[in-house]
């Protein structure tokens, strides 16, 4: 028996608020809820202590093993059974997984951070592209950066497609918003006292080649954004500016690929 169980078949109140959750920045922000689509995105989203406020599906009489264990490991969920051409519109996929959910976030402040022993930390500027920020999520997950700083105003960081572009890799990180520039450079300033952090740039036209400089923890990488590259303030705390060497026709790599190879490079070299 479900503590909560109910039954949409009509574009009602709960499926308006889910359909904001999904659709709608300030209607998560203002909730600290989240839509969250996809299998995989899901499995981990379970991995973590979030709250799942909702377990949604089309048929609650034909669905796997699996999402009969996740509904009955998450009693206090609304369970809601929602008939197929509403589900159908509330997903984005063609063939739409067998369940989709909501969940509670909160986002981390940077007061709240506890900077480890030997760091790597990447900051992204203003990031606009959400696949580009998804896939990042992915290597930085990968190449076990601790934290991320998100600078400016930039695209929703639990958007649904963040959140499928990273297969749920968003939910492993630590991720701190920043919109004040001196609080970014105060607390980078306080770890360069404590560990000696490196803070280096990343640009196709940098002056350092990656071929010529040995990237390793303690450090921080500063991405630019996708179409207008670092801010000038943010270049202004850079130690040095890192470039990618290439061949080929292509003269820069998007800011995704460039940031993996990177934090591939500071990965291999900080294997002890």
């Amino acid at each position: 028996m479900y503590m909560y169980f109910l039954k949409i078949t009509k574009k009602n109140a709960e499926f308006q608020v889910i359909q904001a959750l999904k659709e709608n920045r300030v209607k998560r922000s203002q909730s600290n809820e989240i839509f969250v689509e996809g299998i995989e995105v899901i499995k981990q989203l379970i991995r973590t202590d979030r709250k799942i406020t909702r377990i949604i599906v089309k048929d609650r009489e034909n669905i796997s093993n699996w999402a009969k264990d996740l509904i009955e490991s998450h009693k206090n969920a609304k369970i809601i059974e929602m008939a197929p051409e509403l589900y159908n519109e509330l997903c984005d996929k063609s063939e739409p997984s067998e369940l989709v959910a909501t969940a509670f976030h909160s986002s981390l402040a940077l007061e709240d951070l506890v900077p480890p022993a030997n760091p790597f930390y990447v900051i992204f500027d203003r990031p606009s592209d959400t696949g580009n920020f998804g896939s990042f999520l992915r290597s930085a997950d990968a190449f076990r950066v601790d934290a991320i700083f998100v600078m400016g105003h930039g695209i929703d960081i639990y958007e649904p497609k963040v959140l499928r572009s990273s297969l749920g890799s968003v939910f492993h990180h630590k991720i701190v918003s920043l919109e004040s520039f001196e609080i970014l450079q105060k607390f980078l300033s306080e770890e360069k006292s404590r560990v000696s952090l490196r803070v280096i740039g990343t640009d196709s036209k940098g002056s350092v080649s990656l071929s010529e400089t040995k990237l390793q923890r303690p450090i921080c990488m500063i991405l630019g954004n996708e179409a207008k590259g670092m801010s000038v303030k943010l270049q202004s705390l850079c130690d040095e500016i890192v470039s990618i060497p290439l061949e080929g026709n292509v003269n820069s790599l998007n800011v995704a690929s460039a940031a993996s190879i990177l934090m591939w490079d500071v990965f291999r070299n900080s294997q002890t």
